[in-house]
């Protein structure tokens, strides 16, 4: 190859390098995504403009570049084994356990680095394509010379701005993504409330139950002393002794109740070893009063499955944008040089091509992105009535939970537990027979198992309405 030649490849070389060499400080706006604070979720809009980079809900756009992708993957592959918790003072409260929940739950993670594989696709589907360099030779051997040799230089350009169009598309991803964050932190929320104030009335059962097993043992220390009296027939005695056993029995049940709560507690807080303690808060107080319009209200416009399901008719609105320009055709543009070694000229030759858009226009693909913009915009009215029918039967749950509760703390209670204290006295004294006692000890032990049922229906209602109907944090999967 002559001089020229060999000047005209390198030079082809050294374009193509430069134009694929590494390019640092890099950034693309609004692919990265801040996650948004929990107790602030986001109100529900709908874009307007489809090509808008204003995201939906709490997204915050933040400058994102090569390198935090590189040090989020070295975060990604670092475990940590959990730390035994420590709790002091009164005992276990449910801000600790939140914070345990919310740090631990691998639920979490999986939300938190989907936002972040859809940050590394927005950069990716916004990259123009490489350069194409090559080296042709022609004519060889002609007249026994080395005929045409050179190199060529190609590149695609894409046209009608579909690059832009992509990462519009993905970052309505990122917005859908950041939206299915914040309610799976919402989820693990709701799932470790639920278990603490599950295992709250545990503790109350458990409470009862030892209070039960102390007055029927009382019960039979009595009838034994009435039998030693010749003051009852050994029929009654039996009867207490089967009544003790029962409230034994009832203490077992309750005991292993609050052992499987414990255990639901720790596998929610992601598998902390949670020790078994006593824990801080009362059952009893109940909570804040919740109104039908309030919980509507807040529901519907704060509720990132609503908020998810926008985000997705602006993901639809913008892929459809996207399908309409596909058919518009790229350029392909080649540019090679050459030396002649017959008659020591130098040749260049430029090509352009665009492929002609005659039979594929992209009309199914335009149809399908119709469609799907169709599916995402009634998706947001079952989502709304969705949540109408789940909000109806948990807020029906919730008042008749409150009103039994009211009743029973207030009127029925105190009458029960001073009617047994009568009969217990009465049976003491000999005054009143066995069978009397055995009815007010079952109306009691009833009356207060029926409340602490009624109490727990009333705090898994409340907690369920307060986070927004979101739970089941490891059973529901992050979409």
């Amino acid at each position: 190859m002559t001089k020229h030649a060999i000047l005209v490849g390198a030079a082809l070389v050294l374009a193509a390098g430069c134009a694929l060499g590494p390019r640092k400080g890099g950034s693309l706006a609004g692919c990265a995504v801040v996650p948004a604070p929990l107790v602030k979720l986001p109100e529900v809009t709908v874009p307007s403009d489809p090509e808008q980079t204003a995201p939906v809900g709490p997204v915050v756009l933040a400058a994102y570049d090569e390198p935090v992708l590189a040090e989020q993957d070295q975060d990604a592959q670092q475990v940590r084994s959990p730390e035994p918790v420590q709790v002091y003072g009164e005992g276990l409260t449910i801000e600790t356990l939140e914070q345990l929940a919310l740090a631990n739950n691998p639920v979490v993670g999986q939300a938190a680095a989907r936002v972040r594989a859809l940050q590394g696709k927005c950069w990716q589907v916004g990259l123009k394509p490489n350069p194409t360099i090559g080296y042709v030779a022609g004519e060889m051997g002609n007249n026994g010379t080395a005929g045409q040799q050179g190199g060529f230089a190609g590149q695609q350009f894409v046209t009608a701005g579909k690059l832009q169009k992509n990462r519009a598309v993905v970052r309505a991803e990122i917005e859908k993504a950041e939206q299915v964050l914040a309610a799976t932190r919402l989820r693990v929320r709701t799932d470790i409330r639920l278990s603490y104030y599950r295992a709250l009335v545990a503790q109350q059962r458990v409470e009862l139950a030892m209070s039960l097993v102390e007055a029927a043992g009382e019960a039979v220390k009595t009838s034994e002393d009435l039998i030693a009296a010749q003051e009852i027939p050994r029929a009654a005695l039996l009867q207490t002794e089967v009544e003790q056993q029962n409230a034994e029995i009832a203490m077992l049940t309750a005991e292993n109740e609050l052992a499987a709560v414990w255990q639901q507690m720790s596998a929610i807080a992601g598998e902390v070893r949670l020790p078994r303690q006593p824990l801080a808060g009362d059952p009893t107080i109940l909570p804040s009063d919740l109104s039908w319009d309030e919980a509507f209200s807040r529901l519907t416009t704060k509720s990132p499955e609503i908020a998810t399901a926008m985000a997705e008719l602006s993901r639809s609105r913008r892929a459809l944008n996207r399908a309409c320009v596909e058919a518009v055709p790229d350029v392909n543009g080649q540019l090679s040089v050459q030396y002649d070694d017959s008659t020591s000229d130098t040749i260049a030759s430029v090509q352009v091509g665009v492929p002609l858009p005659l039979w594929n226009r992209n009309q199914g693909g335009i149809r399908q992105a119709q469609a799907e913009v169709s599916v995402a915009s009634q998706n947001i009215q079952r989502v709304t009535l969705d949540l109408n029918s789940r909000l109806a039967v948990a807020y029906q749950d919730y008042s008749s939970s409150k009103a039994q509760v009211e009743t029973y703390s207030t009127e029925i209670l105190p009458r029960a537990a001073e009617t047994y204290d009568l009969v217990r006295r009465g049976y003491a004294a000999g005054e009143v027979g066995y069978l009397e006692l055995l009815t007010a000890q079952r109306t009691y032990a009833e009356t207060n198992l029926t409340y602490l049922d009624a109490l727990d229906s009333l705090w898994r209602n409340w907690t369920r309405i307060d986070g927004l109907l979101l739970d089941g944090s490891l059973t529901n999967k992050p979409q």
